[in-house]
Order: C-alpha cells, then sequence, then structure tokens
C-alpha cells in the first residue's frame, strides 16, 4: 500500500500532495488517541499483543524505539513546522530572485552610456511634434518584433526549476515519515477528514498564489527590461539620426565654404570696395581715396538721393522722415550680384534679409543709429563713414555714396557750421577727378531753387562725369508744362552739361508702399504719360530707375578700367619713397605696427610682473619695514610715544602705552599696513621698469604705454580686504608681549630708538633754524641778515632756555607765572610779543630738550639689559622708552613678514590679471594705441604697412580685372 501511495504520489500534481500528506497527519493523530485509550484499557488487567505493541511503537530513525504518545507529537510538529517554514522559504526565495534580478537590472542599466547630452542637441517646437509622432511609429512597428533577452528569459525558469526541486524534495520527506507511520493508524472520523481537506485546500490556494505572485512579479520584470531595451533602442536611432543631420549640415557648410572662397575670388566689386574701405582707413583726408572712381549722390534736401539709391539697390533700407535731415553722414553702399537679396555692414558679421519686413526695419533702425552715433561735440553731420554692401539678384555692380542733402537754410536745432559743412564735403567727393557724380533734381519744384547744380557745374563744368537725375516726374507732369521738363531732360533749360539726362518716379509719397510696387507705378507712368507724345525728343533709355542703374553701372566700370592702373602706379611710387625714407632712418630695424609694437610691449610688462616674484624675501621685508616706519613713526611720536614719555611716573607711562597702542592696532594701524603694503607693491614694480629702462636692449617706444598701463592697473587694484582683519589680529597678538626676551633683541630695540629719536631731533632742528633764522657764522658768509619776526624768536627762546636749565624735568606746557616772567622779561628787553606767540617757539624748544633727554636715556639703557631681566619695571634706569620701542619693533616685524606672504602668493597674481585686462582693454581701443604709441617710427611704419597692403589689393583687384575682360 504504501509502496502504491509512493507512486500516485509522484504521478500527482503538488496539490494532492498536500491534500495526501494532510489527511495521513490526522489519521497517524487518531491512532495514537485511540492507542491511548486502549492502553488505559487494559493496564494491569491485561497484556498487549507483542506484535501490536511493536508495530505501535515509533522508532527512530537508527532503529531505537520512541513512546507512543511523544513520537506522535513530535510527528505532529515536525510537519506542521515544514509546512511553515515551507511558506517563509518560498517567500525569501521569491524576494532574494527578485532583489538578484533588481541588482543586475541596475548594474545593466548603470552601464549603459550617458545620454544627457541629448538634452541640448534635441529637437523644439513642431520639429518635435514630428519627430516623437515619427518614434511613437517606429516603436508599434518594432514592438513585436524585440525579442526578451534569452539569459534573462533562462535565469527566470532555472531559478523556478530549482525552487520546484526543492519543494519535491521536502514534500518527498514528509510523506515517507507519514507512511513510516501509516501501516498502524486506522481511518479517521468524517469531522477530521472535513477539517483535512479544508486544510489541505487552504495550503493549495496559498501556494497557487504565492506561484501567482512569483510569476507577476517575473512578468513584470521582463515587460521592464523590455522597455528599457525599447527605450535604449529609440536612443541609439536618434543618435544615428542626429549624426547622419551634423554630416549633412557639416557638408553643406563646407561646400558653402568654398563656394564662398570662389564667390570672394571672383566678386570684383567685393574687392574694389575693399580697396576703397582701406583708403578710408589710410587717410582721413580721403586724398588717394578720391582718386578712384565711385558714384556720387549729391542733391538737396528731400530731393529723392535716397529713394533713387533705395530702387538702385531694390530695396527700401534708408530710415525716412518728414522734411527732417535723415542722411547725416556719407553712406558707402557696394552693391553686387548674388543669389540672395541680402544686406551687411562691413564691421559686422549679421546679414539683413531684404526680402522680410522685420529685417529691413531693424536695418534702418540700425543705419539710423550709427548716422546718430557718428556725430559728435554738437555738430549736426559728420564726416565718418558708413560702409555697408547689399547683394540681390539682377543688382547692378558699383560703388555709391549716398551724401546729406544741400540745404539753403538752417533751422534752430543745427550747428552753426552744419550747412558750410555740407557744402564743404560734398564739393569734396566731387572734386575727385574720377567720380561719377550723380546729381538728383527734384521734378516737383522750380528749377531755378536747386542749390546742387551750381555746384556740380563748379566741379564738372564739361559734364564728362556728370549723370543728371530728375525724380518725382508724376508730380511734375501735373504742376509744370511738359515742354519744360522734356527741355531739361535734353538739357537745354541749364547751363549744366551731363553724359545722360534720366527721369524716374521714386514713388507716390507712401512710405509703406515696397519696391516693387514703386517700380510698376513708374513703368505704368511712362506708358501713359505725355512726355512720349512727341517723339524724338525724350529716348526710352532715359526714364525708369532700371535704366538709370544699368548707365550709371556702365559708366563706373569704364571709368575703373580706365584709371586703376594709373592709381596702382601711384600707389607704387608712394611705397617705393615710403620704403626709402624707412631705411634713411632706420635701417636696422624692420617695420612694425602699432600693432605689433602693442604685443611686444604687452609681453615685456607682463615679464616684468613675473620678475616681482624673484625678489628675495629680505629684499621685500627690508622695503616693507622702511615704507611702513615711514608712514607710522608720526603716529607713535606724536599719539604714543611722547604724550606717554611727558606724563610723569613710570606706572602711568606703561598704562597709557598699553591703552594707546591697542588703540592704534584696533583702529588705524592695519589699514596703514595694508596701503604701506600696496606702495611697496607699486615701488618695487616701477623699480623693474626703470631698471629695464637702464637696459641696452631698451626702447624707449614703449615708454609711455608702459607708464599708461601700469598707471591704470595701480589705480584699478585694490588689496583684499580679509588682509586687514588678519593683520589686526597678528597686531594684537604681538603688541601683548611686553617684556624683551634676549640681549639682542634689546640692542636692536635701543638702536631703533636712537635712530628714530635722532631723526625727530633733526627735524625739530630744522624747524627751529626756520624759526631762529641763520646763525652768526651764515649770516657773515652768506651776506644774510635777521628779520624781525626771527631776531623776536631768538629773545624768545633765550628765554625759554633759562626755564629749562633750571628745570630740566620741566612739564610740556607753561604755567601761566612762567608765561608773564617771559613777557616782562622782554619788555625790559624792548620786545613786545603775546602768550600765543611764546607757545609756538615753546613747543619746538621744549621737544628739541625732551629729544635730547631720550638720546641720553637710550644711551644710558644700552648696558641695563639685564638690571631690567632683574627688577623689570622697578629698574633704577627708566628704560621704558626701550621696551615701547621693541614693542613697535616687534609688530613692524610680524607685520611686513605677513605682507611678503600677502604679496607674494596673492596681490602680484592679481595685479597681473588687471594688467592684462588693462593691456586687453587698449589693444580694442586705436585711438589709444594711437595717443601711446607714436613718433616719425612709428607714423612712418603704419603708413608703409597700410600702402603696401592697398597696393597688394590694387594688384590683386587689377589682375582679376583683366582675367574678366
Amino acid at each position: 500500500m504504501l509502496r502504491a501511495a509512493k507512486q500516485i504520489t509522484r504521478h500527482r500534481g503538488t496539490n494532492e500532495r498536500i491534500t495526501y500528506l494532510c489527511s495521513k497527519i490526522v489519521t497517524s493523530t487518531s491512532n495514537s488517541y485511540y492507542s491511548t485509550l486502549n492502553q488505559k484499557k487494559y493496564k494491569g488487567g491485561g497484556k498487549s499483543n507483542g506484535w501490536s505493541k511493536y508495530f505501535l511503537a515509533p522508532r527512530g530513525p537508527k532503529g531505537w524505539t520512541i513512546p507512543p504518545s511523544r513520537g506522535y507529537g513530535m510527528i505532529v510538529a515536525r510537519v506542521l513546522r515544514g509546512a511553515l517554514k515551507l511558506r517563509y522559504i518560498l517567500l525569501g526565495g521569491a524576494i532574494g530572485g527578485g532583489v538578484t534580478l533588481n541588482k543586475k537590472y541596475e548594474d545593466w542599466k548603470d552601464g549603459l552610456p550617458d545620454l544627457k547630452w541629448l538634452e541640448e542637441v534635441m529637437p523644439k517646437g513642431e520639429k518635435w511634434t514630428q519627430f516623437s509622432k515619427a518614434l511613437a511609429e517606429f516603436g508599434s512597428s518594432v514592438k513585436d518584433v524585440i525579442e526578451i533577452d534569452p539569459r534573462l528569459k533562462q535565469l527566470s525558469e532555472d531559478k523556478i526549476a530549482e525552487w520546484r526541486r526543492w519543494f519535491d524534495t521536502r514534500l518527498d520527506d514528509a510523506i515517507e515519515a507519514a507512511d513510516y507511520q501509516g501501516s498502524t493508524l486506522n481511518e479517521s472520523k468524517g469531522e477530521i477528514k472535513a477539517k483535512t481537506t479544508v486544510t489541505a485546500l487552504s495550503l493549495s490556494n496559498d501556494e497557487s498564489r504565492r506561484k501567482y505572485a512569483l510569476q507577476s512579479q517575473v512578468e513584470n520584470l521582463q515587460t521592464e527590461v523590455i522597455n528599457v531595451q525599447i527605450k535604449y533602442q529609440r536612443e541609439l536611432e536618434k543618435m544615428e539620426k542626429e549624426n547622419r543631420e551634423l554630416r549633412q549640415q557639416f557638408l553643406i557648410l563646407k561646400q558653402n565654404k568654398k563656394t564662398g572662397t570662389k564667390k570672394i575670388k571672383k566678386s570684383l566689386i567685393d574687392m574694389y570696395s575693399e580697396v576703397l574701405d582701406e583708403l578710408t582707413g589710410y587717410d582721413s583726408s580721403y586724398s588717394m581715396a578720391d582718386h578712384l572712381p565711385r558714384v556720387v549722390v549729391v542733391g538737396d534736401q528731400s530731393s529723392g538721393k535716397t529713394s533713387v539709391l533705395e530702387s538702385i539697390a531694390k530695396a527700401r533700407i534708408f530710415p525716412r522722415g518728414s522734411g527732417e535731415m535723415m542722411t547725416r553722414a556719407p553712406v558707402k553702399v557696394t552693391l553686387a550680384e548674388g543669389p540672395y537679396h541680402v544686406a551687411q555692414f562691413r564691421d559686422s558679421d549679421r546679414e539683413y534679409d531684404l526680402n522680410k519686413e522685420s529685417d529691413l526695419s531693424e536695418l534702418r533702425r540700425e543705419v539710423e543709429f550709427r548716422m546718430r552715433a557718428s556725430v559728435r561735440g554738437g555738430k549736426t553731420v559728420s564726416n565718418e563713414v558708413i560702409s555697408m554692401t547689399v547683394k540681390g539678384p539682377g543688382l547692378q555692380r558699383m560703388v555709391l555714396v549716398d551724401l546729406p542733402g544741400i540745404i539753403s537754410t538752417m533751422t534752430v536745432d543745427m550747428a552753426a557750421d552744419t550747412k558750410d559743412s555740407i557744402h564743404q564735403m560734398t564739393k569734396h567727393y566731387m572734386s575727385n577727378p574720377n567720380a561719377i557724380i550723380l546729381c538728383i533734381q527734384d521734378g516737383s519744384v522750380d528749377a531755378e531753387r536747386s542749390n546742387v547744380t551750381d555746384l556740380v557745374m563748379q566741379c564738372d563744368p564739361l559734364g564728362r562725369r556728370t549723370i543728371f537725375v530728375l525724380t518725382k516726374v508724376d508730380l511734375a507732369e501735373e504742376l509744370a508744362d511738359p515742354d519744360r521738363i522734356r527741355k531739361i531732360l535734353s538739357g537745354k533749360l541749364f547751363n549744366m552739361k551731363a553724359l545722360g539726362y534720366y527721369a524716374v518716379v521714386t514713388g507716390r509719397g507712401r512710405k509703406d508702399d515696397s519696391i516693387e510696387a514703386i517700380r510698376q507705378y513708374e513703368e505704368d507712368f511712362f506708358k501713359n504719360s505725355k512726355l512720349f507724345h512727341r517723339r524724338g525728343v525724350i529716348m526710352p533709355h532715359q526714364v525708369t530707375s532700371r535704366n538709370l542703374s544699368m548707365a550709371v553701372s556702365d559708366r563706373f566700370w569704364k571709368m575703373v578700367r580706365e584709371t586703376i592702373e594709373q592709381q596702382a602706379d601711384a600707389f607704387k611710387a608712394t611705397r617705393f619713397n615710403l620704403e626709402t625714407e624707412w631705411k634713411n632712418n632706420f635701417p636696422r630695424l624692420r617695420e612694425s605696427g602699432r600693432d605689433e609694437l602693442f604685443e611686444k610691449a604687452k609681453g615685456e610688462i607682463l615679464d616684468e610682473v613675473v620678475n616681482l616674484s624673484q625678489i628675495c624675501a629680505k629684499k621685500w621685508e627690508e622695503a616693507l619695514s622702511e615704507k611702513l616706519w615711514d608712514k607710522l613713526s608720526n603716529y607713535v611720536f606724536e599719539n604714543v610715544y611722547l604724550p606717554a614719555a611727558q606724563s610723569g611716573s613710570q606706572n602711568s607711562v606703561n598704562t597709557m602705552v598699553d591703552i594707546k597702542l591697542r588703540q592704534w592696532a584696533e583702529q588705524s594701524l592695519p589699514a596703514k599696513s595694508v596701503e604701506s603694503g600696496w606702495e611697496t607693491l607699486q615701488t618695487q614694480f616701477l623699480m623693474l621698469m626703470e631698471k629695464a629702462r637702464k637696459s641696452p636692449d631698451h626702447d624707449d617706444i614703449f615708454d609711455n604705454l608702459k607708464l599708461a598701463v601700469i598707471d591704470e592697473a595701480i589705480r584699478r587694484h585694490s588689496w583684499e580686504d580679509k588682509a586687514i582683519d588678519m593683520l589686526r589680529v597678528i597686531q594684537l597678538n604681538t603688541l601683548e608681549d611686553r617684556f624683551v626676551h634676549d640681549k639682542t633683541e634689546w640692542d636692536h630695540a635701543v638702536k631703533f630708538l636712537e635712530t628714530s629719536v635722532k631723526d625727530k631731533l633733526d627735524q625739530t632742528e630744522h624747524t627751529l633754524s626756520e624759526m631762529m633764522g641763520p646763525g652768526q657764522l651764515t649770516r657773515i658768509t652768506h651776506w644774510k641778515s635777521l628779520t624781525e619776526d626771527q631776531s623776536k624768536r631768538r629773545h624768545v627762546k633765550h628765554e625759554l632756555d633759562k626755564i629749562l636749565r633750571t628745570d630740566e624735568k620741566h612739564l610740556p606746557t607753561l604755567s601761566y607765572d612762567e608765561l608773564t616772567t617771559v613777557r616782562k622779561n622782554l619788555q625790559r628787553e624792548g620786545v613786545e610779543v603775546d602768550t600765543d606767540y611764546i607757545r609756538q617757539t615753546w613747543f619746538p624748544t621744549y621737544r628739541r630738550h625732551f629729544l635730547k633727554q631720550a638720546l641720553h636715556r637710550a644711551h644710558d639703557c644700552r648696558k641695563a639689559y639685564y638690571l631690567y631681566t632683574q627688577q623689570g619695571t622697578e629698574c633704577e634706569i627708566s628704560c621704558s622708552d626701550v621696551v615701547l620701542f621693541w614693542r613697535i619693533q616687534q609688530v613692524i616685524k610680524v607685520t611686513c613678514n605677513a605682507l611678503r606672504q600677502q604679496v607674494i602668493n596673492r596681490e602680484a597674481r592679481r595685479l597681473d590679471k588687471e594688467i592684462k585686462e588693462v593691456l586687453d582693454e587698449f589693444s580694442e581701443d586705436e585711438e589709444k594705441k594711437a595717443q601711446l604709441l607714436t613718433g616719425k617710427r612709428v607714423l612712418l611704419a603704419e603708413e608703409l604697412i597700410k600702402v603696401r597692403h592697398i597696393q597688394e589689393k590694387l594688384e590683386e583687384f587689377i589682375n582679376c580685372l583683366n582675367q574678366e575682360k
């Protein structure tokens, strides 16, 4: 039966095994109960069957016999313990497996590349919406294709199989233990069977729930792994797509760069415009640039000059105003043909798209801003040229200069010389023998009121380079006689001669009209105009802005080809003369411009800053000590030493010294120390610069620049704020020490006291000498005499000396009785003075007396150190002066040490940084460089370099021009 049960159990599922095990447990429990009853029943009365006793007694694993009641309980407890353990083992295994999977997932996730940089290059706006939609479609298409990593799948299956084998083993052991006792047990009652069935079902349900939970956890992990794989695949696809786009952009930029280079090489008008810009910067008077052709647009104010230029450029690029002056400076416009209609200033990289109204508005604002910025010093107009380039399809290549309109009357807001300045500027540009004059005449006003025609006739009387343009013909046709207009356009109304006469319409008086609308209106007007009723008077090529543009461009290039060779030869001659002058004046020097000289001076200045760190510590401390005592000596004598020494007793002297020294260290001493350190740093740096000036390789052309840079850097430099607090702590701690530690320090303090007192005594002697006048010997040898005041001073001093001789320890002030006595004694000698006069003489007299006594005390204290160490403040010889100056000497020593470290570690580096900032600012300021780097050598080198550069550009332009021919 047991063998059959085992076979059945092996072929059954886990739930059936659990049910069978529980039934065996209940059966063994019930049999144990009935066996106990039987034993009690037959106790002492009968003998039990030996076979049954043997059969019912449970046995251990080694065959020993266990008491029946205890054995049954042990079996039940063992089975229940195994069942309870089973739950925790399954739960722990599930948790452990989940933790292991989670750890493996985190390790795999950490191994992924860092994709934070994608945030900077991710598309935004509409592009991101399209991109996200494309990614969503791609994700849906690959969702069914991506497979789970087989290693993860195999790992989960192996773990479940391992748990299943372990559970089967534990279950088989429990069944064998139950079968071992099952042969001796009877069937249980119906109630016990029902309970067993419920228990088995509950255990079966718990196990199924655990298995379901474990399976759900594994499925969740698998789903998360799949999501991560999909996300990683998407990131890889993004990177590949971004890489393709970047490569395409790189190829486009590379191709555009190559194409742009070729266009620049083939663009004659750009090359010619660069030559004019170079010439403009070369000579402010334009004496050389005026010999090169360009189209000069002149006319009365509000005659339509700017509108004509805009019609030629096919864009409304200039600001507009109602009757006020808008053109305040010359505007050089270089027109060139290009695929895109754009505008760009010479000194800017930004391109304005002339097809966009927003860019056009910004361009007009920029032009107006530059014009107003060029006007300085209360002027109304300026000579500074605003250079810009306009490129576009169908534009005629030429260089035009739009000048301020000529005025006949000035308004109150204009400068007094505005009218003359405009006339002078206009004449200057028109006086160029190779300039093409585009004379603009307003057709809506009487021709006799024009001011520009007289100026044009003065500059070009034969009309060989003048093109006459009549604007606002639509208004003129309504207001004037058509025959009069025909006479103007045929050159019969004015004495002014011209190469050609043209009529244009530049608008309908509306600011919002586009160029295309204006051109269309112009064409429609001339098709229906009365000016064409009489044939032969006005030719069709004399009207419209398009014909005017073509005619001006043809004449411009014809003038360029005729004159460019002559200008190149002129520059060759200028270059030869400059090179000859350079060789005669500076034969051993290379011609270096301001920029090159500035860089050389910059290197020398920075080298001197580095040399600050090469100064030895001893030299730093000596310089700092000297500077510091120079700043502190006056305060020490006037506020500490003299008031304390003249106070009286020894105890009061020491107390007053302590109080005053502490106040000094807490208030002004740290700031004075920092000030001394900064001045020492400045002095040492200037000494290094002066030493460099004396070297044989010194170039004095850099002196002005170096001094300006150093002065500006020193003006900006300030010592670190925290240094004051640091010094305050150090100085207070040093002043707390009141005992001289050895004989060497004592001797140094005595020497310091004597030196300081002697210096102060010399100053006092000098003050007395000025008050008393020269001595007898000096008056005899130098033929000098005493003044009345000096004579009085001598009498007063003589009386005061008597007082000091009688009382060598006199107080610093005179009593009232002493003042009265001195006055009466002087009156007997015929000298009348007041008490203030006596006090003024007493102050230096008493100070000299006191300082001499201090010198005597210092001399006595030289050999009193050991007496001082034994008796201290009770010493017979008063040496408090020596102790005071020793304390001050120690403060100076520690302060100089701290300042030296601060200079070397911090302040020299900060000074170097500030000098670099000043040099960078100066390098961008051309006016500053021209002011500081000057002299014949610099000016000649600058001129030679520019002429050489212009000549090279001219030769390059001529070669390209010949190739185009």
